[in-house]
């Protein structure tokens, strides 16, 4: 699955900057995220509790930023597990200019989901990937814009 768009943040580029790569911030308002843990080299880890229709069940993801070019462009790969499921995705977000005092993040994310979650069917998931990022989406833009 492939997801993308393009959100405007009323905060300079750098600030925006700062928060994206730091994995506490951005995990912080991520739905479901119950925890974030600093490993070495750049990694992390995530433990997330995420609902898709009738199936809860609670991911591992493991995530590293792959490339990045500060403060305009960085990509992240992560690969989950829970239990019968598992989940690769590579997300890529390029910052810029927008309006005076504004930031636009334009940003793709390819994700591939095997296992239980994925046989409750595209459609579901999509709806509740697109629900969860727009949740983040409004949490960063909160935090940022106050």
């Amino acid at each position: 699955m492939k997801f993308e768009g393009s959100v405007d943040i009323k905060a300079p580029r750098d600030k925006v900057w700062a928060f994206v790569i730091d994995p506490e911030q951005v995990g912080s308002c991520g739905p479901g995220v119950q925890s974030i843990e600093k490993l070495d080299d750049g990694r992390f880890k995530c433990h997330a509790k995420v609902g898709v229709g009738f199936i809860s069940t609670k991911f591992v993801v493991t995530a590293a930023f792959k490339e990045m070019d500060p403060p305009h462009e960085a990509t992240i790969l992560a690969r989950g597990n829970a239990p019968g499921s598992a989940v690769d995705a590579t997300a890529r977000m390029i910052l810029s200019d927008g309006e005076p005092g504004v930031t636009r993040m334009a940003w793709t994310a390819d994700v591939s989901i095997s296992g239980t979650i994925a046989s409750v069917g595209a459609r579901l998931i999509e709806g509740t990937a697109n629900k969860m990022i727009g949740q983040t989406f409004d949490c960063i833009r909160s935090r940022l814009e106050a």
